[in-house]
């Protein structure tokens, strides 16, 4: 092995581009909003090995399942670090987590979170993590810990991503799935905010590399500039869903992300029957149209790859159908009937089919 050389300086974390003390700031920043994203149930404070939670509070339940989810955003880190916009890019990460809970009746109770970054930058870092705490506070659940790693060489001094994961409780015998489902459910679809956290590398193929668009482009059809309308946090869903299970019958729940509505729906959809879902009863949003005409993208290749402007669909007996319409309105969520749940027949694939156009 080889001697260093006479004076030369002793090589250390920081010198290899990992600067504890930026970390160990950005936790400072963060503590506020981690505060703000909270539980009873949840013990102690940010700074340790584990979050804590208090199971005890499951003892309510019969038989408590609990469930987990684990959830990116995907390229679109990539429009917040060119646009600098770091505090909204974690609405997206709980949304993508939280809603897929839901999705079989599940309360989420808490999450963490795992940032990587090339360089800590406290501020952005506490950015981010104020943007992970807002959107556990809109969605009911503690932030109960997460990680930032500093990956000098891997990443470049502004690249970063984000995942979490989720656990949330549903009491077994009220789980929502497949098997609830029957002929004559209606399908009740809840509007999206925009597209979401899904399909952003052809959305960013189609305007950035193709039709050449920048960030700060003002969209008269959008009403704002580009990047505006693309860094559009996700929707969050729980409550809402919860609050549907709560006010009437329930069967299913579906949460839109990649795959698109059919593909989405379909997994809740059980043998023998099929959800037909007619588009003429809603308008997608524009900037769904803007990346249609500016790729040239076919209508089945958006479908498959974005929401379309459903973030989220309950499957309800047609006997709930006003109860939970009512319920979505007052809690502000535009929803409205898009569908139905038929026998399959021969001329029906398997699990979900769109028919129509869309409404002008």
């Amino acid at each position: 092995m080889s001697e260093p050389s006479p004076g030369a300086a002793g090589s250390t974390y920081a010198s290899a581009g990992v600067d504890i003390e930026a970390g160990d700031r950005a936790v400072e920043l963060m503590k506020e909003w981690v505060k703000k994203a909270t539980r009873p149930e949840v013990v102690g404070g940010l700074g340790g090995f584990a979050g804590l939670f208090d199971a005890s509070a499951l003892k309510r339940y019969e038989r408590p399942l609990l469930a987990s989810a684990t959830d990116g955003v995907g390229t679109k880190v990539d429009l917040a670090r060119r646009m600098g916009v770091y505090d909204t890019i974690g609405r997206d990460l709980v949304g993508m987590v939280v809603d897929d809970l839901v999705v079989c009746g599940a309360e989420p109770l808490f999450m963490t979170d795992y940032i990587c970054v090339g360089k800590v930058y406290p501020e952005r870092v506490a950015a981010i993590v104020k943007g992970i705490a807002e959107g556990c506070a809109l969605a009911g659940c503690a932030l109960v810990g997460g990680e930032t790693a500093e990956h000098p060489g891997l990443l470049g001094a502004d690249d970063f991503d984000v995942a979490g994961a989720g656990t949330g409780v549903v009491e077994a015998d009220r789980v929502l799935g497949a098997d609830r489902i029957r002929t004559g459910d209606a399908v009740i679809s809840m509007a999206s905010s925009g597209l979401h956290s899904n399909g952003y590398s052809l959305v960013r193929h189609v305007l950035f590399e193709r039709a050449g668009w920048s960030l700060d482009r003002e969209v008269p059809e959008l009403g704002r500039t580009l990047g505006e309308e693309l860094l559009e946090p996700t929707r969050i869903y729980s409550l809402d869903c919860l609050a549907l299970t709560r006010t009437t019958e329930v069967h299913a729940f579906s949460h839109i992300t990649g795959g698109g509505l059919a593909n989405n729906l379909a997994r809740v959809i059980p043998d023998g029957l099929h959800a037909v879902v007619d588009r003429s009863t809603w308008t997608p949003g524009p900037v769904f149209g803007l990346v249609g005409e500016a790729g040239s993208v076919e209508r089945e290749e958006l479908e498959k790859t974005l929401n379309m402007g459903v973030g989220m669909i309950a499957v309800v007996p047609g006997e709930s159908v006003d109860v939970a319409l009512a319920t979505l309105a007052d809690r502000g969520v535009d929803a409205w009937v898009s569908g139905e749940i038929v026998e399959r027949t021969a001329e029906h694939a398997a699990g979900a089919s769109v028919i129509g156009d869309y409404a002008s």
